[in-house]
């Protein structure tokens, strides 16, 4: 997968919001994008495809929430759900990725960075995203 060309995109999948990353062409480096939110599923799923179009995305990397014993508990089954209204759409692989600990690595960076508590929580979901895209990207080199 990694001698693919092109872009990888990370979705960072909660209940009220999705956080959003990019990689650059080289598949090197993963950056926050956006974060948009879940509800109305229609406009989140929309506002993903237009992403995917707009940066040329080749491949989709999903966090999926396992539980602490590597379970698919509850919040990973709505990760799940969301993907499958989401792959009839496009047409390019999507692969899960086990987000266990992103989003408090991704706090605890952002606290690092010394960035503000009510701007952390705008953006701890892409940060969460970026970490998740990041693991995936060192996993195919």
């Amino acid at each position: 997968m990694s001698s693919e060309p092109g872009r990888v995109m990370a979705l960072d999948v909660g209940e009220r919001r999705i956080g959003v990353a990019l990689s650059d062409p080289t598949r090197m480096l993963a950056s926050p994008l956006t974060t948009i939110r879940a509800v109305p599923r229609s406009t989140a799923l929309k506002r993903i495809l237009t992403l995917i179009r707009d940066y040329q995305v080749t491949t989709l990397v999903v966090g999926l929430p396992l539980t602490m014993n590597g379970d698919i508990g509850p919040q990973a089954t709505l990760v799940q759900q969301f993907v499958d209204e989401l792959r009839p759409l496009i047409a390019i692989p999507i692969a899960f990725v086990d987000e266990r600990l992103t989003t408090v690595a991704a706090e605890r960076m952002m606290i690092d960075l010394k960035i503000k508590p009510e701007q952390r929580r705008a953006r701890i979901d892409e940060m969460a995203a970026s970490i998740i895209l990041q693991d995936f990207l060192d996993s195919q080199r």
